[in-house]
């Protein structure tokens, strides 16, 4: 069974930067399309930044393009979101998410497996 783990949330000042890093479990992770999706407060869950599984294609909402980067690891399981300029705005539990099979997707209901979420929370 794949399991997803994220780390690195944590409380930022307005302007700084985090790295969030999602290992997963599971011998094909190289075969997985994988993706970043936040959740604020009382809103719902949206779509932030997929990558396919040879990287070769990254897709992002149009809230953080310029501003985070997704990337992955295949040989270490892992895939990474740098957020740099953080904004209050920001502020949300972020959650990683894998779907088996497949090339790039930006909706939510295409990932068959998540994680429990990291909190991050940017202060102004």
């Amino acid at each position: 069974q794949v399991q997803l783990v994220e780390s690195g949330g944590g409380l930022v000042q307005a302007g700084g930067a985090l790295r969030l890093s999602c290992t997963v479990s599971g011998r094909t992770f190289r075969s997985y399309a994988m993706g970043w999706f936040r959740q604020a407060p009382g809103k719902e869950r949206e779509f932030v930044a997929a990558i396919s599984w040879s990287s070769g294609s990254t897709r992002y909402a149009d809230s953080v393009k310029g501003r985070f980067t997704i990337s992955r690891d295949n040989a270490k399981n892992t895939m990474y979101l740098q957020m740099n300029s953080l904004k209050p705005e920001d502020t949300a539990v972020y959650y990683c998410a894998a779907r088996v099979g497949g090339y790039i997707y930006t909706t939510d209901y295409a990932y068959d497996t998540w994680g429990q979420g990291t909190q991050v929370t940017v202060s102004s």
